[in-house]
């Protein structure tokens, strides 16, 4: 077997040891570390080495076996005089036919440079990593947070409560009442603060992607898999906070995963053979009812379980009428910088907004103040300026009878009851059971003008 002289050149460039032998075991070529090797385990010059059989100058050399075998010896360690080695070796093939033997030895001292560079970027990655989330990631803190309500201020004590443990949090409530505000309020007030707050909507993937965004693959795991593989999020989030909102929208089998990362702290990457630990507080959330979805077996029971151990339940604006005001003029003051000019709200227009239901919530209640802010010339926003909607509930009604005091008061309590239990059948029936009222009579009261 013939080496040639660009294959030689390039293997004395290499810092590992290469040897090649032929089907008899005589030595073909050995590169310049690999002689060097030689020297230095004999103490002295061993001189020209091809020509000469392996195991001559090595009695314990393996490579000879892989061509008895035929098949690769892979990731080998073996120990000599001074240091200890690694060996990779290959049987080398022509048109089908063996015609000899390659080894590979990796020297101690370059695996540990080259774990040390390994390491090295990780750290560099997780430090870019903690920037962008102090830049983009956990902004807000409790501070942030509007609790004027009796309801609003609970719920914000027992939060920063919970905030100094460990504890896994589940955030249950309706959309755009301000989960991840939340989140990342309890995340900045846990001793995670100074490290990543990472965040993902569950359900914007299916589940072969989220599995992969959360859990990251190995080289070559599916078609299209990049070189190197990918870190997930859990991995990313190390040390820190995982958000995972609209949990409910999980997929089932992959529920099962989420529950022994959480319950082992260890996750296996899409692909991967090793499995690697992880330390990540989970705070997830959803505006689903998650015990109804656990008991009608579109989550699981074992899941939802271990997700609900401290639960809180953020109160609609519906609920907190006295939070409103308050937010309003946060809302107004905040886009009076954006729009560069200074924006307040009339009383009689402020009291429409607190008449107002907001099954959109805050968010809803930030999209109807910018909308009103556009239209107004002065500043000043008042009822004209309000959606037609919210305007007519500013007006002065005539004096109500007692008859239709009692029917608002009713039309009240069943919206109330219908935003905890959903407006489906299922969700009404629970309604008047609430109420209690037959279902025939809800469907009557909703339907009376």
């Amino acid at each position: 077997m013939q080496l040639g002289q660009d294959a030689r050149s390039a293997f004395d460039a290499m810092r590992e040891g290469i040897t090649i032998i032929d089907t008899e075991g005589t030595i073909v070529f050995g590169n310049k570390a690999y002689r060097e090797f030689l020297n230095n385990e004999a103490g002295g010059d061993v001189g020209p080495i091809e020509g000469y059989r392996l195991r001559d100058l090595r009695p314990g050399a393996r490579l000879p076996d892989v061509l008895e075998e035929g098949k690769p010896i892979l990731h080998l360690t073996r120990k000599e005089i001074q240091d200890f080695y690694f060996v990779n070796m290959y049987p080398i093939y022509q048109e089908g036919t063996l015609v000899g033997g390659l080894s590979v030895v990796t020297f101690l001292e370059d695996a540990y440079r080259a774990r040390e560079e390994l390491e090295a970027i990780e750290l560099r990655s997780r430090q870019v990593l903690r920037s962008i989330s102090k830049a983009n990631g956990a902004r807000y803190t409790f501070d942030d947070i509007t609790a004027v309500s009796p309801a609003s201020r609970q719920v914000k004590q027992r939060a920063e409560r919970i905030a100094a443990t460990d504890a896994t949090v589940l955030l249950e409530s309706e959309s755009g009442t301000g989960k991840e505000l939340y989140a990342q309020a309890i995340h900045n007030a846990s001793p995670r603060r100074d490290s990543v707050f990472v965040a993902i909507n569950c359900s914007n993937f299916n589940a072969n992607i989220l599995e992969s965004e959360l859990f990251g693959y190995a080289e070559g795991a599916f078609t299209g898999a990049k070189k190197g593989g990918k870190m997930g999020l859990f991995e990313a989030a190390d040390g820190g906070t995982l958000f995972l909102d609209e949990i409910s929208e999980m997929d089932v089998a992959l529920q099962s995963k989420l529950l022994r990362a959480l319950q082992e702290r260890r996750i296996r990457p899409v692909g991967a053979v090793k499995e690697a630990e992880v330390d990540v507080r989970v705070i997830a959330a959803c505006n689903a009812d998650l015990g109804a979805y656990a008991a009608a077996g579109k989550f699981r029971s074992d899941l939802y379980y271990r997700l609900n151990t401290f639960p809180i339940r953020i109160p609609p604006l519906r609920e907190r009428v006295e939070d409103i005001p308050v937010l309003a003029r946060d809302l107004l003051a905040g886009l009076s910088r954006k729009l560069h000019r200074t924006l307040r709200i009339t009383d009689e227009a402020m009291q429409a907004l607190c008449r107002h239901t907001w099954p959109g919530n805050v968010r809803e209640l930030r999209n109807v103040l910018e909308f009103s802010s556009y239209l107004t010339q002065e500043g000043v926003i008042g009822l004209d300026n309000l959606p037609d909607d919210l305007s007519r509930l500013g007006e002065k009604p005539a004096a109500a009878s007692l008859a239709q005091r009692v029917r608002e008061f009713e039309r009240r309590e069943i919206d109330k009851a219908l935003a905890r239990h959903g407006a489906t059948t299922e969700g009404k029936r629970k309604a008047a059971a609430e109420l209690g009222i037959s279902l025939a009579s809800l469907y009557n009261k909703l339907n009376e003008k």
